[in-house]
């Protein structure tokens, strides 16, 4: 999975310290690689000079937000919620809960959304 970002140390700092990713590379400012369980998540600078900031042919950029995601399962969704919230996570949405479980959407520092998922209990 790769994302867009505005700024990769931020990108870094807000995974690592607030959903438990891990550095796997970090070569420079523009490009890291980190990992959580089987999940490997590229990121890279929207300005950057690697190949996933550049250009398309009809001349659209790379940028960060949107609304595909990745899903990161969580137990107790509501305490991560309420822990999330104290360090000044953004959200765009409160806990929705349907037949598949709970759910709510979090964004990282570019805006790229993350759904944190608690399945229903059994």
């Amino acid at each position: 999975m790769r994302y867009i970002v505005s700024d990769v140390g931020a990108a870094v700092d807000f995974y690592t310290e607030r959903l438990g990713f891990e550095v796997e590379f970090n070569p420079g400012p523009g490009f890291a690689i980190l990992k959580r369980d089987d999940l490997r998540l590229l990121v890279n600078s929207a300005d950057g000079p690697g190949g996933a900031a550049q250009a398309m042919p009809d001349g659209r950029r790379p940028e960060p937000g949107g609304w595909n995601r990745i899903q990161l399962v969580v137990e107790g969704l509501a305490a991560a919620v309420e822990s999330l919230r104290e360090e000044g996570t953004v959200f765009r949405n409160e806990i929705v809960t349907g037949r598949g479980g709970k759910q709510i959407l979090i964004e990282d520092p570019s805006g790229n959304p993350i759904e944190l998922f608690e399945p229903p209990a059994d």
